[in-house]
């Protein structure tokens, strides 16, 4: 990622990161609103002459190398004479736990002259206030493994396009338990959920402090927490702006729309017009029936249940890495409704019903059974048909998709809770 280029009239997705770490700073850019005007530019050079660079307020590579610390929320740092971990958390305003965790295999007694090491400036770095895509959540990750080298990085599989589907590992016990979310595009908040939940629960650990009330050195050691943040980054991408109005992918994309109002907040599916959470083979038949009742019938924003059940290479992935692995309970995160689906058809795995009840108690969210029209070929619904074990549709927040992140706070807050006590209670 970088923001070379940007500069007083750009605007989009990366604009809106720009505004989001300078406001972070206290630079004052004013409102994230993805427009690169006065009020960013006067915010860019105040960041510029703090940092003793020429103040023409465009993002050249002196100005990128001076904020690319701050965005990964660490830099690299040469260890020079005297230098202990101790002094330099004092210099740089952090702690001696960040910097002994960022560098597992380095003696903080024995310290050598030359040496590099990883300093993390910001326990939180995951920006909650801009329109989240591909490349934000790829470059957050990276620093997250930088920062804390006992999570593991992964790819699970590629997209449509090619972009990594990517796995995050999280503790060492026996217990598996399997997050993902942004299965449809326009809920790419889900996304945000995770990030924010991944970055919160390894400052926990660290500090062998609490999440939700819960010791996060307990859940480390006793279960293994698996994400896929962002399972259809494609189309993420194209709901978010990072494909712009006239580029070749938006174009194709804008004729599956066939005349569907709101393009392209109103897409679901993946890149080819498959919802993919309409492509796991539990009651994909059904699924098809309804779907092409209702004129479904072919590629398009959202409702195609695909040629057939697992056609897409995100579902594919999705289904091989759940299949390769014994986990004991999944969370699929969607958005809206305020709701906690639990049932599939008259599947009811052990304890399936008394872990939703906790997980109503937690968030304040209802629990729900699905319409049985609308109750087929979802990934909850093939994880419980194939493996007889909870699983649950989150669905987060209330109104139109996409929701507007300004209601991102409300739902971390309901779904903490959540993500937190899933491990302790599969």
């Amino acid at each position: 990622m970088t923001f070379i280029g940007l500069r007083e009239g750009s605007r989009g997705p990366k604009v809106e990161y720009l505004q989001s770490i300078l406001n972070k700073l206290g630079f004052n850019a004013g409102n994230v609103d993805g427009i690169f005007g006065s009020r960013t530019a006067a915010a860019l050079r105040r960041f510029q002459k703090s940092a003793g660079l020429s103040q023409d307020a465009i993002i050249g590579e002196n100005t990128w190398n001076a904020l690319l610390p701050y965005l990964q929320g660490y830099f690299v740092y040469t260890v020079k004479q005297g230098d202990t971990y101790y002094k330099l958390a004092k210099r740089f305003n952090t702690t001696v736990v960040r910097i002994e965790n960022a560098n597992p295999g380095i003696d903080p007694n024995n310290l050598q002259i030359g040496q590099e090491i990883i300093i993390p400036l910001f326990s939180q770095t995951i920006p909650t206030d801009i329109h989240y895509g591909y490349e934000f959540m790829e470059f957050n990750l990276k620093s997250i493994e930088k920062r804390f080298p006992f999570v593991e990085l992964f790819s699970i599989g590629k997209s449509v396009l090619g972009k990594n589907l990517y796995g995050v590992k999280i503790g060492n016990g026996n217990k598996e338990v399997f997050y993902n979310a942004s299965h449809h595009a326009n809920e790419w908040i889900t996304t945000v959920v995770m990030m924010k939940f991944i970055e919160q629960f390894c400052n926990a650990y660290i500090t062998e402090g609490t999440l939700a009330g819960e010791n996060a050195v307990n859940i480390f050691e006793t279960a293994t927490i698996y994400i896929v943040p962002m399972v259809n980054p494609d189309g993420v991408d194209l709901v978010t702006g990072f494909y712009p109005r006239g580029s070749d992918v938006w174009n194709n994309a804008y004729s599956l729309n066939n005349g569907e109002p709101d393009f392209p907040d109103n897409w679901k599916a993946n890149i080819k017009g498959v919802d993919l959470n309409l492509n796991y083979p539990a009651g994909w038949e059904e699924a098809r029936a309804y779907k092409f009742s209702l004129g479904y019938t072919s590629p398009r924003p959202f409702g195609y249940v695909g040629p057939y059940p697992l056609s897409e290479p995100e579902t594919q992935a999705i289904a091989a890495f759940t299949e390769n692995h014994s986990f004991r309970l999944i969370l699929a995160y969607h958005a809206q409704g305020q709701l906690i689906f639990w049932k599939y058809k008259n599947y009811n795995p052990p304890n399936s019903y008394q872990i939703a009840l906790e997980f109503a108690e937690v968030s304040g969210y209802t629990i729900s059974e699905t319409p049985p029209e609308m109750g087929n070929a979802g990934y909850k619904d093939w994880f419980i048909q194939e493996y007889n074990l909870p699983g649950y549709t989150i669905e987060v927040g209330l109104g139109a998709n996409p929701l507007p992140i300004s209601q991102f706070n409300e739902i971390y807050k309901d779904n903490v809770g959540i993500l937190t006590i899933a491990p302790l209670l599969a």
